[in-house]
């Protein structure tokens, strides 16, 4: 079971073509197409100084991740920043299950960084021969969030970070902060289609208890997350019991009726008196994102940076996005 932003499979014919397009002159590409490739898929700047390019489509991220596997997104992990006093904390994303932090942040990471925030982001929870994480448990990967955090505190002064996270990286920090005494780091959550109580895998959990069998007997090969996020899992009922937040952070879930990997995608909401729960097509009815389409979706992440500075925030925009790659 996965819940979270897998890339596409590519074959050797295909990684070849793209790696062509956007690195060599070849089929009488010249370097001006060549860059303006790379300005659309990667998001690379192409005027120094000016405001970072934000695409709007998934394929930026596997792009990215095929051409510069492991390289941080645009405008992040610069550890030289200071935050300004506008937005004195710094921001870190958590990518979700068999994601990592450069096919899931080619959007957001440098939408942030053009709205003055020192944003810095992690890839977690790998195994060995993949370069796509979240796969460890729940604890180890907090444990690494955990790590990586104080590492941000450190180098920028700040006192807190302001955390957003898509799917497993949306309910992985609930863990941090719950059990690893993480909250008082922690200003605020944002959650993008976060996994909090659990999915069904699109119903086949439901049926297999219908059937007296237990989905959770049977493990993911080399994913030991993906039973803990299983509605009913032990995990889970340990991490919800008590209360879904902690006194003292703000939360903001952002889900979509789409969602074919968390679901039912109302499993994604929070309770609690600091909770803001939004429905991305309650608000507009051209939203079609998915599980994956969200964290490159314009609306989501203008509700992102909403939750970030209320006192900035403004009306989202409704335009259509299409499902899966955005």
């Amino acid at each position: 079971m996965a819940t979270t932003s897998t890339p596409l499979p590519l074959d050797d014919d295909v990684a070849a073509a793209l790696r062509g397009l956007a690195d060599a002159d070849v089929h009488g590409l010249n370097a001006v197409l060549r860059d303006a490739l790379k300005h659309e898929l990667l998001g690379s700047a192409l005027a120094p100084g000016g405001p970072l390019p934000v695409p709007h489509s998934f394929a930026a991220g596997l792009v990215a991740d095929l051409l510069h596997p492991g390289s941080s997104p645009p405008g992040s992990n610069d550890w030289s920043t200071r935050p300004s006093a506008a937005h004195p904390c710094p921001v870190v994303l958590v990518h979700g299950l068999t994601a990592n932090m450069t096919n899931s942040w080619q959007a957001l990471s440098p939408l942030l960084a053009n709205h003055g925030y020192s944003v810095f982001a992690l890839t977690y929870g790998l195994t060995v021969g993949t370069q796509f994480g979240g796969r460890q448990s729940v604890a180890i990967c907090a444990s690494e969030l955990s790590a990586f955090i104080d590492r941000v505190l450190t180098a920028t002064g700040a006192a807190q970070v302001d955390v957003v996270g898509h799917s497993l990286g949306g309910l992985m920090p609930r863990y941090y902060m719950k059990d690893l005494d993480g909250a008082a780091k922690v200003h605020r959550l944002v959650g993008l289609a976060p996994v909090n109580h659990g999915t069904t895998a699109d119903g086949i959990v439901t049926v297999a208890k219908k059937l007296g069998l237990d989905p959770g007997a049977i493990p993911v090969p080399d994913c030991q997350s993906c039973d803990e996020l299983l509605v009913g899992s032990a995990f889970l009922t340990a991490l919800n019991a008590g209360g879904d937040t902690l006194t003292g952070v703000d939360y903001t879930v952002i889900a979509t009726r789409y969602d074919e990997l968390v679901t039912p995608y109302e499993s994604a909401f929070l309770t609690g008196p600091n909770v803001i729960n939004i429905t991305l097509q309650d608000h507009c009815a051209e939203d079609f994102s998915e599980h994956l389409a969200i964290i490159y979706d314009p609306i989501a992440l203008h509700y992102v940076l909403n939750a970030l500075d209320a006192a900035e925030a403004s009306p989202a925009p409704c335009v259509f996005v299409p499902p899966f790659l955005g």
